[in-house]
């Protein structure tokens, strides 16, 4: 029996993907829109081959009104996973109309489309990033937000907007759920973390070297006030991190209003911890090379998750060795990521 319908926006993507696959596992129907700009079709697919049940696809940008109308008179839908977006730090420096034209007027398209058909149960993809650069380490929900590059900038906007909307009209249950660094892949190796272009996040890079698609791995600057000189982040399994979208999905009704709850293991390492890590694990080589740092990077960057334990009954289960193995297992399965 269906634990009712959920909709999911960017579920093609990387984060998407293995959430609608643990929809579908908790007994969830799941309705996935996305526009494919960043994103395969082969990853629904392959859900599908994991799970053997059936993704509900629609090719649809939420900007479109009319399209996401038309699915929400055909659906009732319990609740919305909202992932849709874009998703580079570097890139949003460069193309900042872009990301508040998709990130933030997108958002405002959606909910005004659940608004308007009476669904006021929200999961959304936030981001550490409306973080800025924090005072201390670790960071916890109560820090003052600020940001340091276009992305996170849109994160921390769309969070306003939403708490404007809670707060206008009764019933909305919106989680936003901070993020801190997502690596890893589903352990079967047949989804993961595939970008287009040049990666911008860390482990993909790390591992398309090691499996020879690059020549080197840049890192973004030695000299950070950090244990080795380079950025420290949390990084969280995709895998721990779509079982705390699950875990919101179940608890949204008792979770009235806004909440905001980070996603994080508690532990920071270094680029070249992470490097390391790889390399033990998986026997491959990693060349790399010092470069100058990044805009808008930060020196650290770490959660304190215990919100999450408290309201979601979640907490990051897989460890460092983990994401590092079904990292690799996805990557060198498949060298070129999902077939083009």
């Amino acid at each position: 029996m269906s634990l009712g319908k959920v909709l999911v926006t960017g579920g093609a993507g990387y984060i998407g993907s293995h959430t609608t696959l643990l929809l579908l596992e908790a007994g969830y129907q799941v309705i996935v829109v996305d526009n494919l700009s960043n994103s395969s079709l082969e990853s629904m697919r392959r859900v599908e081959d994991i799970t053997g049940q059936p993704v509900i696809f629609h090719r649809v940008d939420i900007r479109d009104t009319e399209k996401l109308d038309a699915l929400f008179m055909e659906h009732d839908f319990k609740a919305v996973v909202h992932f849709a977006g874009l998703k580079a730090v570097g890139e949003s420096t460069q193309i900042p109309l872009e990301y508040y034209e998709q990130n933030v007027f997108g958002s405002v398209c959606l909910l005004k489309v659940m608004q308007k058909h009476d669904c006021r149960n929200m999961v959304f993809s936030s981001s550490a990033t409306v973080y800025g650069d924090p005072a201390s380490v670790p960071i916890t929900e109560d820090f003052p937000t600020s940001t340091t590059n276009p992305y996170g900038s849109t994160k921390l906007y769309i969070e306003q907007i939403m708490r404007d909307l809670a707060a206008s009209e009764q019933g909305w249950n919106i989680v936003l759920l901070r993020y801190f660094n997502p690596i890893g892949a589903h352990e079967s190796g047949m989804i993961g973390e595939d970008p287009s272009g040049i990666p911008n996040n860390l482990m993909p890079f790390i591992s398309q070297v090691a499996v020879g698609k690059r020549e080197k791995l840049s890192v973004f600057g030695d000299d950070y006030d950090t244990i080795d000189g380079t950025g420290v982040r949390d990084y969280i399994h995709v895998v721990d991190l779509s079982d705390a979208h699950v875990k919101a999905i179940e608890n949204i009704d008792a979770l009235e209003g806004i909440n905001a709850i980070n996603l994080g293991t508690q532990t920071g390492y270094s680029v070249l911890q992470m490097v390391d890590a790889f390399v033990e694990k998986t026997g491959q080589k990693v060349p790399y090379e010092i470069v100058a740092r990044r805009p808008g990077d930060i020196a650290e960057c770490w959660a304190d998750a215990t919100l999450a334990k408290e309201k979601l009954g979640w907490s990051a289960k897989r460890g460092l060795n983990e994401m590092v193995a079904d990292t690799w297992r996805w990557q060198s399965k498949n060298p070129e990521g999902y077939p083009k």
